[in-house]
């Protein structure tokens, strides 16, 4: 990687001048000008100041400082490393705390690291071989073979998926020609693009949050992603709660709205 076109691809792509770059990371523009023109080395504190002045990714920092010819500044730990062991635990805990409504993390790619067993709900009569962990969830949500018969509003649902694998072109060009032809979206999404999936407890419409590791200094950790799902209406939250069984309390059954 040439280091000095990376920053300057990077820079660009952000949309984000010379100038204000320079002021963020506490340089001049015309030091940053010879930087990114490969007449200027930077030491590796500048290069660590101007990845997260354009608050890269981790691992583009690495990937940065590596072109730039330093060590990378962020350990990229296993996820059964023993550091990592109060993450697991809190992953656990997030995930058994949204009962009675499905949730999951995964990883950079998709790959599912942990679901709670409200998820079960979600992936009912998909094949086997796309369920479980590490198995990707967004090749469950739309092979013909997962969740893609059950999903009523399959094109609008797709849309969304594929607008988040801009990073995984393969994945994402596979995905593709399993969903019918993406045109403009029909009528009035409202607030936010639902699921709308038949179940074995009648349709449930669901919205979802994506939450992820806002301090994390440790590769793994900042690309995990918690996806959590929400009903809409309150049959979905009945449904999710009668799926759930008896220790799903009342409160916890309630539809966003009747909070």
């Amino acid at each position: 990687m040439d280091f000095p076109r990376a920053l300057r691809e990077r820079r660009t792509r952000l949309h984000v001048s010379q100038l204000d770059l320079a002021l963020r990371a506490g340089t001049t523009q015309r030091h940053l000008s010879f930087i990114e023109s490969g007449r200027s080395v930077p030491g590796r504190n500048m290069v660590v100041r101007l990845t997260e002045s354009l608050e890269l990714p981790l691992r583009e920092r690495n990937e940065l400082l590596l072109a730039a010819g330093y060590a990378p500044a962020y350990p990229e730990s296993a996820l059964d490393d023993p550091v990592l062991a109060p993450v697991r635990k809190a992953i656990d805990h997030i995930l058994r705390g949204h009962l009675p409504y499905p949730a999951l993390v995964v990883d950079r790619r998709g790959d599912l690291i942990a679901a709670n067993t409200a998820f079960d709900l979600i992936t009912e009569g998909a094949a086997p071989e796309l369920v479980g962990p590490g198995t990707n969830v967004y090749r469950l949500a739309l092979h013909p073979d997962g969740l893609a018969p059950r999903i009523r509003n399959l094109a609008e649902w797709a849309r969304h998926v594929l607008a988040r694998l801009g990073h995984l072109r393969e994945l994402r060009d596979e995905l593709s020609g399993y969903v019918p032809e993406l045109g403009p979206s029909a009528g009035q999404l409202g607030f936010a693009v639902p699921l709308r999936l038949r179940s074995s407890r009648g349709e449930l419409r669901l919205m979802t949050t994506v939450t992820s590791f806002a301090t994390a200094v440790d590769v793994t950790l900042a690309e995990l992603k918690l996806e959590a799902f929400l009903p809409t209406d309150q049959p979905t939250a009945d449904a999710l709660r009668a799926a759930a069984g008896p220790g799903a309390s009342a409160a916890d059954g309630q539809a966003p709205g009747n909070m």
